[in-house]
């Protein structure tokens, strides 16, 4: 194919009708009849280009190959032929490597339709920002900050209206992180639900979505039908997990405690004073993250990890919920966090397993997005995901209607689309 510039498509319908409608809402009106499935592909493309070449968030765009799936979901409801879940619905995918993973293959298998790989960080150990050849990926609320990561276009496609669903993956808090700097929502279920060949079982598939019901969405598509759990009855506050106190921000914990406070009235919730007191991940991460470390290291990091455990199985025990902020601080600039450990709130729950999520808590007073972190026990993922609904969804930083925006360009490919100054090739970790 050659190479040339996407321009917006008129279709039956405008982006601005549908750039902040969820993927249910979506779905349900191409089973319905009121818009087909390639008049939302085109919408959510037009919302791509008109808003990446300053933001940022995908290094790949699929365009040809959404605009033949959703060519052929729109022939099976014209043949009155069942469509799946997601049907028609435009999603973004976490870097080039997991167009080919389970999770975005089941999410294929239910309907929904890739638009475009989105941008990961470069380079070893766990960072908070997105690479692309046009530069750092932007937070769609303040650009001069970092959308989080390690999926980071995913979150900010997301924030920004371009999809209202994208895959990503969490193995210290790579989806909570970016849902929280986003101002979306951020799920990483309970280890084990999603068979995956990360060989240190720390990293698992997770969704970020600006509706909250969307989650659930994904679930029934990638995971399946989650058991049936009691709804939530108490819940327990700590702002540091008992060792995190030298990296906490205090307007950023004061947002967050508000949110929490707001969450549980509005759950109609019980505070429990149970102390939380848990040993620093920090090492044991890092040590079964090293392919390199020594046996005596990793018994080391073992027996931290089940120390760790052991004190959550006793917290609930006892309470359904454990609510944190998200991270320590706000969004750092994209030169990097220095110093700041925006993980050390998140990374505790990958070893431990359990299934947690992030939800919008506030702002800043410079207006930077505060998250509130939601952890519960093992394979409550149903009533976590039920909590989370009582939520109104996110809002959308940026207007839906498309307009001219500085930055790059978008040019086609025979593979398909590459966003980048001067038909740069994409390149992704």
């Amino acid at each position: 194919m050659p190479s040339g510039r996407i321009q917006p498509v008129t279709s039956r319908i405008a982006p601005r009708s549908w750039a902040t409608r969820s993927a249910s809402e979506q779905r349900h009106a191409v089973v319905t009849g009121q818009v087909t499935a390639s008049a939302l592909i085109e919408a959510a493309l037009d919302r791509l280009a008109a808003t990446d070449g300053w933001l940022r968030a995908f290094t790949h765009v699929t365009a040809a190959e959404a605009r033949a799936a959703a060519a052929a979901i729109d022939e099976r409801i014209g043949a009155g032929q069942p469509v799946g879940p997601l049907a028609g619905v435009p999603i973004a995918v976490k870097g080039r490597a997991d167009t080919r993973a389970l999770q975005s293959r089941r999410l294929s298998a239910a309907g929904a339709v890739a638009i475009g790989a989105t941008s990961t960080p470069r380079g070893p150990g766990p960072q908070t920002w997105g690479h692309t050849d046009r530069g750092p990926t932007r937070n769609p609320w303040r650009p001069d900050l970092s959308p989080g990561g390690s999926s980071a276009g995913s979150a900010a496609a997301v924030a920004a209206g371009v999809v209202p669903l994208a895959t990503g993956s969490d193995g210290a808090g790579s989806s909570r992180i970016p849902a929280a700097w986003c101002a979306i929502f951020g799920y990483k279920p309970t280890t084990g639900l999603l068979p995956d060949a990360e060989p240190t079982g720390l990293a698992v598939a997770a969704p970020l979505a600006r509706h909250p019901h969307d989650l659930l969405v994904w679930a029934e598509a990638v995971l399946g039908r989650l058991p049936a759990t009691p709804p939530a009855r108490t819940a327990v506050w700590s702002a540091d997990l008992g060792y995190a106190d030298p990296q906490l921000d205090e307007e950023v914990v004061v947002i967050a405690r508000a949110a929490a406070e707001q969450l549980v009235a509005r759950a109609q919730l019980r505070w429990s004073e149970l102390p939380v007191g848990l040993a620093d991940p920090a090492t044991a991460w890092t040590t079964l993250r090293d392919p390199a470390a020594r046996p005596a290291d990793r018994v080391h990091a073992d027996q931290m990890r089940a120390d760790n455990n052991r004190r959550l199985e006793c917290l609930f025990a006892h309470a359904d919920l454990l609510l944190t902020p998200t991270t320590p601080g706000p969004p750092h600039g994209h030169d990097g966090p220095g110093e700041h450990m925006s993980v050390a709130l998140t990374w505790a729950f990958n070893l431990s397993g359990h299934p947690a999520l992030s939800m919008p808590a506030g702002f800043t007073r410079d207006g930077a997005p505060v998250g509130l972190q939601i952890v519960t026990r093992h394979h409550g993922d149903q009533s976590l995901l039920a909590l989370a609904c009582t939520r109104p969804p996110a809002r959308s930083p940026i207007h839906p209607e498309p307009t001219t925006t500085a930055g790059g360009t978008v040019t086609t490919t025979g593979e398909g689309t590459t966003t980048g100054e001067g038909g740069a090739r994409d390149r992704t970790e």
